[in-house]
């Protein structure tokens, strides 16, 4: 969307020698990480380092492969429980690139044939299989060089990338996929009109990151590096376009597309000081970019930019997060903090080294970074660190559930 942490907490004396706190040997809540081996389960009463595997939009499972001779073994992990649940065995080798929304389907691709936020390498056809924890539900041998994006509730069309060349890919455009057929054909305009022929955007930049709608109907997906980027409406209107940066908008189920540009300076700077985070409740979502210093506040209902201020400024790979009450940013080693019902004004704390990535607990309590093969977690309303639990060669933290 994705074992750990070093304890830090100091021995403390009250009168006159009272009994020692024992100081926190884990994290208080369940966290999805990248670390050695791969996926990494971390919980309260321990770690399980999975390897190649995927967490579902909800991340209630991780489904995980590993290798069967020739063939792939699929399992399905409870990610609280660690209860695994055997799966098919599928013919030839294949890794996890996309779960449905609801969790029971996952759609997997060859190795090394590319994921959402990068150039694949060139090729003529492209293998996919679509199985859940019974059995394989579908095996498609798509024309072009595709590469799954989002699979909605039911599992009937699947979302992707068909990048153009296909030998020398250097653009895309997201099509979707009839899961029975293999046939592809374009999204609908927000309008749920049909796009006309030679309409559909093609787009050349960096995929930078997604979310998904607490309702998980709704993918989000910033992307930046659009120079003269031409979305749909302007392709039908004759319009020239001149945008770097915007969030594309997929309504899984409706089977629409949408995108919300930003302004400049969004998109000029460095692709990776970009951060997209969406509200917990859904109304609106954030996106940072800290090269530049701006912060931009978009609602979900109308799709539309409701501010943009002055936001945290600095050099490196930007993350983002939201509770019910603050917006954070990190950039280096710095959270930047800023509450959404009060007035505008920005506070930070140290996180004790470069953030590899930014999380929240489901009650807002606690904010999560992740560190140099460590996760830190923060009092969300002081900013006080509460623990840290090492992580060897941690390289990423992938959500706090």
């Amino acid at each position: 969307m994705l074992a750990l942490f070093g304890v830090g907490a100091a021995t403390a004396l009250a009168g006159c020698r009272a009994g020692t706190p024992t100081a926190p040997t884990a994290a208080p809540d369940l966290l999805l990480v990248q670390a050695e081996g791969g996926l990494t389960v971390l919980r309260p009463s321990g770690v399980e380092r999975i390897g190649t595997g995927l967490a579902t939009p909800d991340g209630a499972t991780v489904y995980a492969v590993a290798a069967a001779g020739v063939d792939t073994e699929l399992a399905a992990i409870d990610t609280r429980t660690g209860r695994r649940t055997a799966g098919p065995r599928l013919a030839g080798a294949w890794v996890p690139r996309v779960a449905s929304a609801d969790g029971r389907l996952v759609v997997l691709a060859a190795p090394g044939s590319g994921e959402a936020t990068h150039v694949p390498s060139g090729r003529t056809r492209t293998p996919l299989v679509v199985a859940d924890t019974a059995r394989e539900v579908a095996r498609l041998e798509l024309a072009g060089n595709i590469v799954p994006d989002a699979l909605p509730t039911g599992g009937e069309r699947l979302y992707v990338l068909d990048w153009l060349p296909a030998t020398a890919p250097d653009r895309y455009r997201v099509r979707q996929v009839d899961v029975a057929t293999g046939q592809s054909s374009g999204l609908l305009t927000r309008l749920k009109a049909a796009v006309p022929p030679g309409a559909e955007e093609e787009m050349s930049g960096e995929g930078r990151m997604a979310v998904y709608a607490p309702n998980r109907q709704v993918l989000y997906t910033l992307y930046t590096h659009q120079p003269d980027h031409r979305h749909t409406r302007d392709l039908v209107a004759g319009r020239p376009g001149n945008v770097h940066a915007f969030v594309h908008t997929l309504h899984l189920g409706e089977q629409w597309a949408f995108c919300v540009d930003l302004p400049a300076p969004f998109g000029e700077g460095p692709g990776a000081g970009h951060a997209l985070a969406i509200a917990p409740e859904g109304g609106e979502f954030y996106v940072a970019d800290v090269t530049s210093g701006r912060f931009a506040v978009v609602g979900t209902e109308q799709l539309d930019i409701r501010e943009i201020v002055d936001g945290p400024k600095g050099a490196g790979v930007a993350f983002a997060a939201a509770t019910f009450r603050q917006m954070l940013v990190a950039v280096g080693s710095t959270v930047h903090v800023l509450p959404r019902d009060a007035a505008p004004v920005w506070r930070s704390w140290d996180a004790g080294g470069v953030v590899r990535g930014l999380g929240v607990s489901a009650d807002g309590k606690r904010v999560y970074a992740g560190l140099p093969d460590a996760v830190a977690w923060f009092d969300a309303e002081t900013g006080q660190r509460l623990g840290t639990v090492a992580v060897p060669g941690l390289s990423a933290l992938n959500r706090v559930l």
